[in-house]
């Protein structure tokens, strides 16, 4: 039997907990915890804090924004709605500026058991620790998340191959080192002209996120991002996790996502500076 909206969002908190104290230190601002990234990554961001009877008020949303900007990393909080309902307004009067995404969990059972149909040419398959086109491959996400939405637009091969000659060396070698040890699991749809879509998961205590999945505006329409996704999905439950979980960048993907057997079971949020 399927696990409530409530359960899986239980499951989650203890996730995301996990997974932001990897390689990180912790900072407490009433209730909020500031995760401090340490050595190479990505900034981490500021979540109510695990188990915590205390609501999370403006001051505590100021208190960290400072604090975020005095350690030179972005000023951003990441939560569900529905454990946590008190942010919102508590970061809309600190002054952020806040956006929803559907949160959606996979439903096995409900997932397609054949790939959604690709273009001609067009393959899908897993990014290898020490792939020599890693960073033409990262910068499809780059690329992709400069041009949010769903809509098709010029950006292509050109800009991502332009894009991968500025990419940090150190950020690449942090990357290689997840594939390597399996923290992150990646594939990408390629080309002739080199990969067009990627996407990738992370997982902990049988929980995968699904993140990071993009297209090259050029490439989109195509279904691309559902064939990635369908892959990630595949290797995760195959890996032995049960639980398979992503925020949608908004509803025009959700309902793409739900075609993959994907149902909503919140509504994940992001606050940031404007």
């Amino acid at each position: 039997m399927p696990k409530s909206a409530a359960e899986v969002r239980a499951q989650l908190e203890t996730f995301y907990d996990a997974v932001a104290r990897r390689a990180t230190r912790t900072e407490t601002f009433g209730g909020l915890t500031l995760f401090v990234r340490e050595g190479q990554g990505w900034p981490r961001y500021a979540r109510p804090t695990l188990g915590s009877s205390v609501e999370p008020t403006a001051a505590d949303v100021r208190a960290v924004r400072a604090r975020q900007r005095e350690l030179k990393v972005p000023e951003s909080f990441e939560w569900v709605d529905e454990t946590t309902p008190a942010l919102r307004a508590a970061a809309i009067e600190a002054e952020l500026h806040v956006h929803e995404h559907p949160l959606m969990v996979l439903d096995p059972t409900e997932r397609p058991s054949e790939r959604p149909d690709l273009p001609d040419l067009v393959t899908v398959r897993r990014v290898r620790a020490d792939a020599t086109d890693l960073a033409i491959v990262h910068s499809v996400a780059t690329v992709g998340f400069a041009n949010p939405g769903t809509a098709s637009g010029t950006d292509g091969p050109t800009e991502r191959d332009t894009t991968a000659l500025g990419q940090d060396p150190n950020l690449l070698s942090y990357l290689n080192e997840r594939l390597r040890s399996g923290e992150t699991v990646m594939f990408a749809a390629y080309s002739p002209a080199g990969p067009l879509c990627v996407g990738s998961y992370q997982h902990l205590y049988d929980t995968a996120e699904i993140v990071g999945v993009a297209t090259l505006p050029a490439a989109r329409r195509g279904g691309l991002a559902a064939a990635v996704t369908w892959e990630l999905a595949g290797h995760a439950l195959d890996g032995g996790n049960d639980t398979v979980f992503l925020s949608a960048g908004d509803e025009d993907v959700a309902r793409m996502y739900g075609r993959l057997g994907f149902r909503s079971v919140g509504t994940a949020l992001i606050a940031e500076a404007p």
